[in-house]
This record gives structure tokens, sequence and C-alpha cells, in this order.
């Protein structure tokens, strides 16, 4: 009994410990075939709830024809995708099409089948169980599995991901997917010889009896609603509060212990503390959204919104797991629908929102389901709990309206697609006489214009003025050729296009931008590009490191590379890789200039032994804000194979030795971990 109790568990634990592990490797893997867009993790996360859903649907059809040499069968093509994947080359392309069907081919092709029969296990097992062993249905084993699957998310950035390379994690998960394979083999030897237990047996159409139509559509509508929240929040955190990178792993953690707390101890759901914590937590959010102008703290605001979606996502389990079914003709079935309902979260999202709407309304939309559902749930109980969620609906309704208002406040142009919700805000206050145009996505700004004057106009503002790293490389790079020489200059990131404001006549500028909304922004409400003096100025689409690839030696004076400012660091543009591409298009002389301002991550190492293990010399460039010229203060590492440039006289007082990390690593297209160098 002990023995068959472990080697079920066991199974179930290590199918979700490497369920979990493979989304943030998987993750990491596609983060440049899009550029480290933000968006693929939310992307993943569809795709992994919908395979989820499948994978439920494929134990719920073996559990009704016991066919264990189905299973079996497809557990052994399942290692097919796996295996190539271990011992392929990492590849760095743009992918064709839309980035989301990019994303979901690319994980059906690797990992699709494997993560599907091992998502099946859970359920498919807890019917073997009642086979094997008599007994209540073992909810419990749920609870097993995502206490694996939370184990998995704490320690791929802690562990795995300092210590392992890519290729390395491959090999690892592939070879706990063969132990899976043993350990699933002798259940199945267990479940041969067992025999049919007549619940288990009982047709669909008694099972489909067992429960009325609208406690199937609570299953499915409430785990929705917490997969809704599991989104919306991490889009919120990573956008609007903080661009820290691995921030995504935060909001994931939260809704597995929530689900571990409802499945493997109940009791904790059970008086009114719960309601009113959720309550409470509605209305402190409702607050915050309305307040769109308002900074708070991270120390404050990460941990809030984290306690709201802990709240509301054990609120939501709670209530499926207390209307779960009793007959184990209809687990199966109650997990199918379960996952269905994470998959349609995740998707209207992660897919639908960014299509419907220009703004980001994913908070308030999110908050105002989990309230009528609430309603919902505790509809048959007291009058009041009808009354209070009925007022905590509308409220939330109030709050879309005013969130709506304030959104479009001052805002000239909105766009929003797969890589940005993209707005222009424009104000006459901040600098009196003049009107001031900025480009920001959620909390980061890309670019800001001063309308005032002609000499404001044309004048680089924000991380780019003239005392910056940026500004004293494109002044010096070409001192040797005389102060007239041409430049070429490359620039990965156009955002508002400031650099286009250092164009002199015969300069030639070529933009890398892999956000096709940015272009059109640019040159039609930003007038840098189009103003400037620089005799050929043009915007290449798609990711720059696979733009350079594929392009002859640009011969650049200066390449500018200015995308860590996010919460979704490309780490692929910054590998060993990466800057031998960067050097085969630098002219003779040429600087690399790398903008690191960043609250959150310390990239100064990372490049300084970059530039070591290249034989090349790194200085770093801080600059000091100027509110009157709308210049920010901005950190820069500046990179050249001309030892000399560093040595005149300007560059002498502001370029300094870089700070390195006893036991930094070289970043690889094979090895990056972020964790080491988080600002903590």
């Amino acid at each position: 009994m002990t023995q068959v109790r472990f080697l079920f568990g066991g199974a179930v634990f290590l199918a979700a410990f490497l369920l979990f592990l493979v989304e943030p490797m998987t993750a990491k893997q596609l983060l440049p075939v899009l550029g480290g867009s933000a968006s693929v993790w939310i992307t993943c996360l569809v795709f992994f709830q919908t395979a989820l859903l499948v994978g439920y649907l494929y134990a719920h059809w073996l559990a009704r024809r016991p066919r264990r040499i189905v299973y079996g069968i497809s557990l052994g093509i399942a290692l097919a995708g796996p295996l190539a994947w271990t011992i392929s080359n990492l590849e760095f392309y743009q992918g064709s099409g839309h980035p989301i069907l990019t994303v979901f081919k690319l994980l059906s092709v690797n990992v699709g089948l494997a993560f599907i029969v091992l998502s099946a296990t859970s359920p498919l097992l807890q019917i073997w169980w009642l086979q094997v062993e008599s007994g209540q249905i073992p909810y419990r084993f749920y609870a097993l599995s995502n206490l694996g699957s939370l184990l998995a998310l704490a320690l791929y950035p802690t562990v795995v991901e300092p210590y392992l390379t890519l290729r390395m994690q491959r090999v690892a998960w592939f070879c706990g997917l063969l132990v899976f394979a043993v350990l699933a083999g002798k259940i199945a030897r267990l479940h041969r010889r067992a025999v049919p237990s007549p619940e288990i047996a009982k047709n669909d159409d008694e099972a489909a009896r067992s429960s009325s139509l609208g406690r199937r559509a609570l299953w499915l509508l409430l785990p929705m609603a917490t997969s809704m929240q599991l989104s919306a929040i991490t889009v919120h955190l990573t956008a609007n509060i903080a661009a820290i990178p691995l921030l995504w792993i935060l909001p994931l953690a939260v809704y597995l212990v929530t689900l571990i707390l409802a499945f493997r101890c109940p009791w904790l759901l059970r008086g009114g503390i719960l309601t009113r914590a959720l309550v409470l937590a509605l209305g402190s959010v409702a607050y915050m959204l309305v307040q769109v102008g308002a900074t708070w703290p991270i120390r404050f605001s990460i941990p809030f919104f984290l306690f709201a979606l802990f709240i509301a996502c054990l609120f939501c389990h709670g209530q499926a797991y207390a209307l779960r079914p009793e007959r184990a003709s209809e687990s199966t079935i109650f997990y199918l629908i379960f996952a269905a309902g994470g998959a349609l979260g995740s998707f209207l999202i992660g897919i639908v929102s960014p299509m419907v709407s220009r703004f980001n309304y994913d908070l308030p939309v999110t908050f105002l389901v989990t309230a009528l559902l609430a309603l919902a749930a505790t509809w048959r109980t007291q009058w009041s709990q009808r009354l209070l969620w009925a007022a905590a609906s509308a409220a939330m309704i109030a709050v879309m309206v005013m969130a709506q208002i304030a959104f479009r406040h001052n805002t000239t142009v909105a766009v929003r697609n797969f890589y940005a919700a993209l707005r222009v805000t424009q104000d006459q206050y901040s600098l009196p006489g003049a009107t001031v145009r900025t480009l920001v996505n959620g909390s980061i700004q890309h670019g800001t214009q001063i309308f005032g004057t002609d000499e404001l106009r044309h004048t680089p503002t924000t991380y780019y003025a003239p005392d910056s790293g940026v500004g004293l490389a494109l002044r010096f790079c070409c001192s040797a050729n005389g102060p007239n020489h041409p430049r070429n200059i490359g620039v990965i990131g156009l955002g508002a296009g400031t650099i286009a404001a250092y164009g002199l006549p015969g300069d030639r500028i070529r933009f890398f931008e892999i956000n096709p909304a940015v272009e059109p922004i640019a040159r039609n409400v930003f007038t840098y590009t189009r103003e400037s003096a620089a005799s050929y100025i043009d915007v290449i689409p798609g990711d720059a490191r696979s733009s350079l690839a594929r392009s002859a030696p640009q011969q650049f004076n200066v390449l500018v590379v200015d995308a860590f400012t996010g919460d979704a660091i490309p780490l692929h543009l910054l590998t060993r890789e990466a800057l031998a591409l960067y050097r085969r298009h630098l002219a003779p002389g040429g600087v690399i200039a790398f903008h690191i301002s960043n609250q959150h991550v310390d990239l100064e190492a990372p490049i300084a032994k970059l530039a070591a293990d290249a034989g090349m010399q790194a200085r770093h460039v801080n600059s000091l804000a100027n509110e009157a010229r709308g210049e920010f203060t901005a950190t820069w590492i500046l990179v050249t194979d001309d030892a000399q440039f560093f040595l005149q006289p300007e560059l002498v007082q502001h370029a300094f030795y870089p700070d390195e990390k006893p036991g930094m690593r070289v970043w690889t297209d094979d090895y990056s971990a972020l964790l080491p160098v988080l600002k903590w």
C-alpha cells in the first residue's frame, strides 16, 4: 500500500515538476526568436494552458477507454520531440508570420506532445488509483502536482538558470522525462492487474446527469477568472509597476499556492474572512486603478498586487473545489472543464484583449469578472451575500468607466499589439511655454520631445543628452577623420527616434525596430527623424540581431544598442556571439554604445566581461538629469577596439572603467542568467 502510494505520488509529482520546469526553459529559448518581447511569456502561458486542456481531454478519453497500450505508445512518441530539441543547436531567427503563431508552432514541435502526455498524468492516475486501491477520489494528488510545479518554478531562476547552460537544461529535462516513463510503465503494470471499479465503468450519460449545467458552468468560469487574474496582474506588474526581469514568476507561484491550499487545506476557506479579504482587495485595487497618474513605491505595489491575486485566486479556487464532484466517474470531467476555464482565461487576456482594445483594461475587466462570479457562486447563500457582490460588481463597472477616462486624458495616440501597449502623452504644464510629447509603454518612457522653440525641438532629450554616453560617442567617434567626416550610425531600438537629432549632413542613420507600431509613431507624431539633417535615415523592421546576421557589413562608426529598459531583457543581444556580430558591422575604430539605464538590473558587469573576453576596451559614462532640457540620469557602456578613443580629453574626464563582478561568466547563446545582476 505505502509503496504503491509513493509510486503514484512520485509519478504525479515528477510530471508536474517537469511541466513547470520546461515552461521557463522554452520561454527563455523563444525570447530571441521574437526579440526578447515580454509578451512571449504571456503567449507561452496561453499555449501551456491550452496544452493542459488537451492533456486533460486525453486523460478523460483514456479513463473511459482504459487502453494502456495507447498511453504507452503516446508516451513513446512524445519522447521524440524533446529528444530532437535536446540535441539540436540553438538558432536565433525572426519567426515568420504572426508572432503568436510562431510561438505556438515552435512549442508544438519541440515539447507539445510531451507536455500533453505529462499534463494528463494527474487526472488519469487518480482514476487508475481508484482501480488499484479502494477509497475516495484522491484530490490530494492535484495538490501534490501543484507542489511539484511550484518547486520547479522556484528552482529555475535560483539554481537551474545560473548554473546550467540551455543545452544542459534540455538534457536534464529529457532525462527526467525518461525517469517518468519508467514510473508510468510500472504503474501501467499495476493497473493491468487491477479489477475495474464499477464506479469508473459507468457510462458518460449517467455521469452527465450527476451535475447540473449551472454547477459545471462554475467549474469553467471560476478557474477562468483565476487565469485572467494571473495573466492580467503579470502584465500590469511588468508594464506599469516595475520592469523587473523574471517578475512574471511571482504571480505564477502565487497562483500555484492557491491551488495547493484549495485542494489540500480546504478548511482554510471556511468562514467569512476570505470573503471580507476579497472585498477589501477589490476596493483597494479599484482605488489604485483610478489613480493613473500616481506612483507607488515598488516595495508596496508589488506585494499588494500579489496579495490581491492570492485572495482572488484562493476564493475562486476554493469555490470550485467546494463544487467538485464526489463521483469518480465525473472526476476527469471536472479536471477537463477546470482546465478549459484556465485556457479560456489566458486566451482572453493574452490573445483577445490586445486585439480588441487600444488601451490595457485587463485588470479592471478581470476584477469585474471576479466580482460577478463571486455573486454567482454565493447566490444560494444569504441575501446579504447577494447584495454585497452586486454592489461590488457595480463598483467595478464604475472603476472601468473612470479608468477609461483616465487613460484617454492627455493621450493623443494609443496602439496595442503583441509587443507593447504604446501611448503618446502630451502635456503643456511640465515646461512653461512648451508642449512635451512622450512615448510610453506602461511605466517606461521610450522618448520625449519638447515642442517650444526650434532649438528645443531639435535637442535630444531623456537618456540621449549631449553629455551622455551616446552623445560623447557620436561627437568623438570620427575625430581622427576630421571634423566634417560623415558618420554611419546604427541604432537598435527606434523609440521616438531621438538619436536622429544628432544627424549631420552626409550622415547615414539606420534604425532596427522589432515593433511595427513604433515607426509610424516616430515618423508622424515626433519630428526627430523627418527633421534630421542626416542625408539618409531608414528603419529596418524585425529583430535587430536577425537583420544584422543577414546583412553585409555595414561599417558603422557607432552602433547604439538601446533595448534594455524593459522588463524582458533581450539577452540574445548581450552574448559573445552577438558581440562578434556587432564587430563585423563596425568600421575600423568604431564604437558600440550600450544603453543600460535600468532601475532593476545592472548590466555593467556582463558587458564588461564580454568586452574583456573579446579583447576590447570598455568604459562606463554616467550623465546627470537636467529637468529644464528634459534630460534624465543615464548610464552607458562604450566598447571599442580603439584604445586611443578613450584617451581624448573629454572622454578621460567622463568615461571610467566599468565595475566587474567576481565569478561572472561570459554570457553566450547557450548560457545567461539575470538573477545575479538584479538590483535587490
